[in-house]
């Protein structure tokens, strides 16, 4: 069995040692920005860690109503620019902390008058040494280059940053994500009879939008790296403008459906798929009772958690990510590949 699908089966313990350590950096943070609000944060990441930047900026400024943006590490690393980041809070997330211009980034806006995080794995990188503060990941040793739990951790790490900013995230509903990814994991009997299927794909896309955006690129990014499949990543917004075109009979089409204000926008895209005849395979819960579609297949989490907070798709990222990490891993096996050592990949990126 690979070490990616065994790592993706440990995350409800990865998830309960970093929630049990974060807490008490979440209020180390949140006594700091109580003292010095900011003004925006600025996330800056590469690869599955970009990913999980992407669902960063979305759950801050939802949850706090504060700016948040993506740095361009190439506006530090190649072409020297500083920019005023005086009352910015920086954050940077890489998996082994080593990532060479996320942590220039870090450094630079240090030196620019920021307040720099860390979110890492390893809490002896260099990382560690740069930020001012860190909220560590306990995911344990991440063998397989396909990263997992570490993207399920550093989405749980932004959790509660945005708390420690003050943003209307429950610690009493994050108690209860470690048991939403156990639930998610008796997907892995269906994703198993489904996988087959796929073998021989070469091309699909991905859709979600809202918080779930960024399980979408994720998700393609595991097919891209483990089954070396073509995958296109979109918003259910953006998908309807050009990329439309690309829709059209048997293309296999992922979509991230939970209930919540996304479903309209959901139900739209997989009418459109329904029209061509698409290949779908849709992401849900049980909790989601409006999303239908005439002829996808389906993949339903079964929840037994009950969240406080009233915007229903809040929680929903970390718990979704696990069918596709499924997906991606048992695929990559039926493929005859090996997922936990894709062709040209190292665990460590370095770039400038």
């Amino acid at each position: 069995m690979s070490k990616m699908l065994e790592e993706v089966r440990q995350q409800p313990d990865a998830l309960e040692k970093t929630l049990k350590t974060g807490l008490r950096s979440a209020q180390t943070l949140r006594e700091h920005f109580e003292a010095h609000p900011p003004r925006m944060v600025q996330i800056v990441a590469r690869g599955t860690s970009d990913n999980a930047a992407e669902f960063g900026r979305y759950l801050i400024e939802i949850t706090t109503g504060i700016p948040a943006s993506l740095a361009a590490p190439s506006v530090v690393t190649l072409y020297h620019s500083r920019v005023n980041l005086d009352g910015v809070a920086v954050v940077g997330i890489s998996q082994s902390g080593e990532s060479t211009d996320v942590n220039a980034v870090l450094e630079d806006a240090r030196k620019g008058g920021a307040f720099t995080i860390g979110i890492t794995n390893e809490p002896d990188s260099a990382m560690t040494k740069i930020a001012a503060e860190t909220i560590l990941v306990r995911a344990g040793k991440e063998k397989s280059v396909a990263a997992t739990k570490t993207y399920t951790g550093q989405l749980l790490a932004l959790y509660l940053l945005a708390h420690a900013l003050g943003g209307n995230v429950e610690l009493d509903d994050l108690r209860q994500l470690p048991g939403c990814a156990a639930s998610a994991l008796g997907t892995e009997k269906t994703i198993a009879e489904l996988a087959p299927r796929y073998r021989f794909m070469n091309r699909g896309v991905t859709v979600a939008r809202g918080l779930n955006y960024a399980n979408a690129l994720e998700f393609a990014l595991k097919m891209i790296e483990t089954s070396y499949v073509l995958t296109g990543r979109f918003s259910a917004a953006d998908l309807m403008h050009g990329p439309v075109a690309l829709l059209e009979n048997s293309l296999p089409a992922f979509v991230f459906a939970p209930p919540g204000v996304t479903v309209p926008s959901i139900t739209t895209v997989l009418e459109r798929l329904d029209s061509v005849k698409a290949d779908t395979l849709v992401i849900t819960d049980v909790r989601n009772k409006k999303v239908g579609s005439k002829t996808a297949r389906s993949v339903q989490l079964a929840w037994t958690a009950t969240f406080k907070n009233e915007l229903a798709d809040l929680y929903t990222p970390i718990p979704y990510i696990i069918p596709a990490q499924l997906f991606a891993g048992h695929l990559a096996v039926i493929k005859g590949l090996d997922p936990d050592k894709p062709r040209s990949l190292t665990k460590v990126t370095r770039t400038i």
